[in-house]
């Protein structure tokens, strides 16, 4: 006698592409994706004709000179430094305390919250750095001069508002970046000495 063949049933499959398109629509919307993120510089605006290009002259002394070799040595206005000493020169460059003839020239503006203020709007740090400079160093000088900014506007915070910058409102931050204006300006990399 022959044994009956028994059969299975069949799973009925027809939702099976929905249910798949439910989770990947769930997972999409709930996974967080890592952006990777730039350095933040905003660009100057361009000339609106020729003439004003003509017209862009800096003063030596309203800029900083930030030089980095394929070694990672620091140059900073003319002389070796250590990255870790790159934020007190930044910061004594950008405020001038003493009105110094040798950094950058102060000058008047009215600024919401402080009134008229002497202030080096017109400084520029200019970073330039070797082709084979290693990224590390780079990052390294980009966090210190950015670091010089964040603690003179925080020290302005404290002393005008008496309070913190990131307790500060929208239009005071905005009088403290006018007073301590962010102008670091990066040339194309160069390649200095050797082949």
């Amino acid at each position: 006698m022959a044994r009956k063949k028994k059969t299975m049933p069949g799973i009925n499959s027809s939702s099976t592409a929905d249910i798949a398109f439910m989770l990947l629509i769930f997972f999409l919307t709930t996974t967080s994706m890592d952006t990777d993120r730039g350095l933040a510089r905003r660009l100057p605006p361009p000339p609106e004709n020729k003439e004003q290009k003509d017209d862009i002259i800096v003063k030596e002394r309203n800029v900083l000179q930030v030089r980095l070799n394929k070694d990672d040595q620091l140059m900073v206005g003319g002389e070796w430094s250590e990255i870790r000493q790159l934020r007190e020169k930044a910061k004594e460059f950008i405020a001038n305390p003493n009105d110094d003839a040798n950094l950058p020239e102060k000058h008047s503006k009215s600024i919401p919250f402080f009134g008229d203020v002497m202030i080096t709007e017109k400084h520029v740090i200019s970073v330039q750095n070797d082709v084979g400079t290693s990224y590390n160093a780079y990052l390294q000088v980009q966090n210190e001069l950015v670091a010089a900014y964040n603690e003179l506007r925080q020290e302005l915070a404290r002393a005008q508002f008496g309070k913190d910058l990131a307790d500060c409102s929208e239009d005071e931050k905005d009088a403290i970046a006018q007073y301590y204006p962010q102008k670091i300006s990066e040339a194309e990399p160069k390649k200095y000495g050797g082949k």
